[in-house]
């Protein structure tokens, strides 16, 4: 997939743990962790608005266009 979601590389930089974190924005740890682990299909913006308010940070910091193998471009 193109979208690379580094929501643990964000996590650590504010060091905030995943259960922290799904507290914090009320989303389960399950798809939290689904989220985390770059398996996600989509996103809310909703999830994403309140994610980004935690960890004090912009949606690009979460989310990364990186092109396929062999993709043109």
């Amino acid at each position: 997939m193109a979208i690379v979601v580094n929501l643990d590389v964000m996590m650590a930089k504010r060091k905030k743990g995943l259960t922290e974190l799904a507290g914090e924005v009320d989303i389960t740890l399950a798809n939290l962790s689904i989220l985390k682990n770059n398996k996600a299909k989509a996103v809310r913006f909703s999830t994403l608005e309140s994610i980004c308010k935690a960890l004090n940070c912009q949606p690009g910091d979460i989310l990364e266009y990186v092109p396929d193998e062999g993709e043109n471009q």
